[in-house]
């Protein structure tokens, strides 16, 4: 009979650590935490999702939704830091729950971790295809740009409904042979877009600032009797609904643009190699997570000061910065076009960095026996797990060539909060269970710190839609036959 809770023990993950040809040097400090933090963080969800969530849920007060957010990701991130400075390999979220909390929850939480990357790089690249058309003038026709499940109107009120989303698939394919040939991510490369990612957010903050109507503040959250709204397809869109509007609605939203900050745990990963963890890694987290939160609500402020958040339901879905741009900013059209270029390349590095995370986790759990080796076989000349980026391009390029955008982006964010709570609740787990193994960056305040992590993180989830808790439990019940009908039996620890 199989152990269900079988722990990988602290010393053989420590043991992998330590085995590789090059120590970690530490070299990082507080500021240089922080900039990775930020690069890492902004990104497709402040571009895509913000105008998702003031349009369905929160309104203006998408600004409070994003302080919600951050207030999760800020308890869930001093946990994820006590652990990466703790075990410093491959794996994230998963690795720390196998020492944890046994290999059943392991497997729960890497499987949650396909929601994160894999579904949030199919997210990314549905979001980087709605810009290309918007930069190409719509050259593309909506039936080869958008899922099956979609339907718009055009100006002459011909309902169009979606095919398959080709640019999505382009970008996963070209992205995914850059992965397989191996690719050293450049430093210089990554603070040019970090630059510009982040001037991008100031430049439409300042610009932008002058444009806004208070008018369109005011009811700051949607009444419970708002009239409806318009939908692409000309079918209307309800508030009735209580996670729709008022506090429920900003919680939901909360949920939503959560997508937002899906990055900022990179900042835990670089542990081993801070100058002086117990006092840089606070600050880094904290720090990038304080920035990004400012420029967030101040950039939601404008955005919904711009056009009704009624218009990010109907034409203002898709490539929402560049409509409010175009329609609210007179004068500012090179902006516009600026904004899409800009975004284009900064979502292809995210995705980039989401696929490479994801074979990542699935590499470390073939490793173990939890998947098939395949997933662990590397290329004899580029030394790349090339057979696993390959079938996970065929599964992300399902979702992003026939899924719509607002789902993938939903289930993205529910999985990486149930990571969250497990790894906020991993934290109180390991410090009662093994107490003496040093820690290089402590978590302050437990339990405390971790309990609110997982109070936050599952109001967001309570937050979110039904249909996305539905999908993402069926996804759950998938994973557990996978384990119990193969992993368990593979498995080298049992």
């Amino acid at each position: 009979m199989a152990n269900l809770w079988v722990k990988k023990p602290l010393s053989q993950l420590l043991s992998t650590a330590s085995d590789s040809d090059t120590g970690l040097k530490r070299t990082l400090s507080a500021y240089n935490l922080i900039a990775l933090g930020i690069g890492a963080i902004i990104g497709a969800g402040l571009f895509v999702r913000t105008a998702a969530a003031a349009g369905e849920h929160a309104g203006p007060a998408v600004t409070i939704s994003f302080l919600i957010a951050a207030l999760g990701c800020a308890f869930a991130g001093l946990c994820y830091a006590e652990f990466a400075s703790m075990i410093p390999i491959a794996g994230s979220a998963y690795t720390y729950a196998y020492a944890t909390m046994g290999e059943l929850v392991a497997w729960i939480i890497g499987w949650a971790l396909v929601l994160e990357y894999a579904l949030g790089a199919a997210t990314v690249s549905i979001a980087w295809s709605e810009y290309l058309n918007l930069l190409l003038g719509g050259a593309i026709p909506y039936e080869w740009c958008h899922s099956p499940l979609e339907s718009a109107l055009d100006k002459e009120n011909v309902l169009h409904t979606g095919i398959m989303n080709i640019p999505a698939l382009f970008i996963l394919l070209a992205l995914t042979m850059l992965l397989v040939r191996g690719t050293k991510g450049s430093a210089a490369v990554n603070v040019v877009i970090v630059f510009v990612k982040v001037a991008i957010v100031l430049a439409f903050i300042i610009l932008g600032w002058q444009f806004i109507n208070p008018e369109l503040h005011v009811p700051y959250m949607i009444p419970a009797n708002a009239p409806d709204a318009i939908q692409p397809d000309g079918t209307t869109y309800s508030y009735a609904d209580p996670f729709r509007h008022g506090w429920g609605g900003v919680l939901a939203g909360a949920g939503i643009v959560f997508f937002a900050f899906i990055g900022f745990d990179a900042v835990s990963t670089a542990a081993q190699e801070a100058k002086n963890p117990s006092r840089d890694m606070p600050i880094g987290i904290l720090g990038s997570l304080v920035i990004c939160t400012v420029l967030y609500v101040l950039f939601s402020h404008v955005l919904t000061g711009l056009v009704p958040y009624t218009d990010f339901v109907r034409e203002g879905r898709e490539a929402s910065v560049a409509f409010a741009i175009t329609k609210a900013m007179t004068g500012y059209g090179w902006l516009a076009t600026a904004v899409t270029i800009a975004i284009l390349a900064g979502f292809s590095s995210v995705i980039l960095v989401m696929l490479l995370g994801q074979s990542r986790v699935f590499y470390s759990m073939a490793n173990d026996g939890l998947l098939p080796k395949v997933f662990a076989e590397v290329h004899p000349v580029y030394r790349t797990p090339f057979k696993s980026n390959w079938i996970l391009f065929l599964f992300v390029g399902l979702f992003a060539a026939f899924v719509p955008g607002y789902v993938a982006g939903n289930l993205t964010s529910i999985g990486t909060l149930f990571a969250f709570v497990l790894v906020s609740a991993g934290v109180w787990i390991m410090r009662r269970m093994d107490p003496v193994t040093p820690r290089p960056f402590r978590t302050p305040l437990v339990p405390l710190v971790p309990i609110l992590g997982m109070l936050v993180c599952a109001a967001m989830i309570y937050g979110l839609d039904s249909q996305t808790q539905l999908t993402a439990a069926v996804w759950m019940v998938v994973g557990l036959v996978i384990y119990f009908s193969y992993s368990r039996f593979h498995s080298k620890l049992q």
